[in-house]
């Protein structure tokens, strides 16, 4: 099986990436147009592997993605270039307007010109597989404003997204439905929670402290920091990816996530925690924690319902988030270097030799 990864040197999608070259024997061809989230470093392992190809394309151009198709010949596509960083998208909306709308529909177009023309068993076992966010349904009720038992998002729950980011994944799942049912493409959508793990652009929460633990700055936290996030581990959204793409239903949404509920700010004091183990200082971490002026319109709490994952696809995460966070630090503290390198482009440049 030859698989077509959009957004391959991103965050989840170069987790993607190492996954199916690391653990099956299908092919991957990487479409990335190389924006500063995206990395090439975080590929190494895989880069000389024959069963890997990397296309600097961007999901916009139409021409590059049709010879892209023609040229690779691919069985699925699953689609995770997207602009994702929520802040970036309140300051400039127009980016994820242009990258995860316009894209998604030129992709979408390009799969489905390439789709038509394939022999009937190919054409019937093809995939288009899109990776959304669980923010497109907006926030669920808060333990502060609601007793008892908390509601979960669920593959029904209605769409209700707060950002531009949010409202700009929401229309591209809107897309990829509706190019099932007005044309056929056999689509398949997936909305996950939080991830977190190595290769993590810096500027995310978690990557964001520990560096900035590491090296000596402030902590910065939104608001009281009581917003809710569910936790999931980036190789075991990889791992659920897959098992989509392979045995996932066409027409189906399925929602993946971590099972770990946890406040913004016992994220941080956790870390806070297991560094005061692991790289011991005088004074604790958690001194340098600040507060800052919360986030225009921010979600207080995302929690996902993955049940239709477990019973449909036998898929479960592996990793607690207690597990996961703790491989993820040690990461950060061995590949300091690593962060350094995506901040100021140094591989990039070596290896597209500009």
């Amino acid at each position: 099986m030859k698989i077509l990864v959009t957004g391959g040197a991103g965050f989840i999608g170069s987790a993607v990436v190492r996954h199916i070259i690391g653990n099956t024997q299908d092919s991957v061809v990487n479409v990335d147009k190389l924006t500063y989230a995206g990395n090439l470093e975080s590929l190494t392992s895989v880069a000389n592997n024959a069963r890997y190809t990397f296309e600097k394309v961007d999901i916009c151009d139409r021409a590059e993605l049709n010879r892209v198709f023609s040229q690779h010949q691919p069985d699925a596509v699953m689609h995770l270039a997207a602009e994702s960083h929520v802040d970036r998208s309140i300051t400039g909306p127009a980016d994820f307007i242009q990258t995860n709308i316009v894209g998604t529909y030129t992709l979408l177009e390009a799969a489905r010109q390439y789709w038509m023309q394939l022999a009937t068993e190919r054409k019937a076992a093809f995939r288009f597989h899109h990776i959304s966010t669980d923010e497109v349904y907006g926030d669920l009720p808060h333990p502060d404003e609601q007793e008892g038992e908390l509601p979960l998002f669920t593959e029904t729950t209605p769409y209700a997204p707060s950002s531009p980011y949010s409202a700009s994944k929401a229309s591209s799942d809107h897309l990829v439905r509706a190019w099932l049912r007005t044309y056929g493409l056999p689509t398949i959508v997936t909305n996950c929670s939080n991830n977190y793990g190595s290769y993590h652009f810096p500027e995310k929460l978690i990557p964001l402290v520990i560096l900035n633990a590491l090296e000596g700055k402030p902590l910065p936290i939104y608001g009281k920091g009581d917003q809710i996030r569910d936790w999931l581990y980036v190789e075991d959204h990889a791992r659920a990816l897959y098992k989509v793409v392979t045995v996932g239903n066409v027409g189906e949404t399925y929602n993946i996530g971590g099972h770990n509920e946890k406040q913004n700010l016992e994220v941080v004091q956790t870390i806070c925690s297991i560094l005061d183990v692991l790289v011991p200082k005088e004074t604790p971490y958690a001194k340098q924690i600040t507060y800052v002026t919360d986030r225009p319109g921010h979600d207080r709490r995302y929690a996902i319902d993955a049940t239709k994952m477990s019973n449909e696809l036998n898929w479960q995460p592996e990793e607690t988030f207690e597990t996961g966070l703790r491989k993820t630090i040690e990461w950060y503290f061995a590949n300091q270097e690593w962060c350094q390198h995506i901040e100021d482009g140094t591989y990039q440049r070596e290896r597209l030799g500009i």
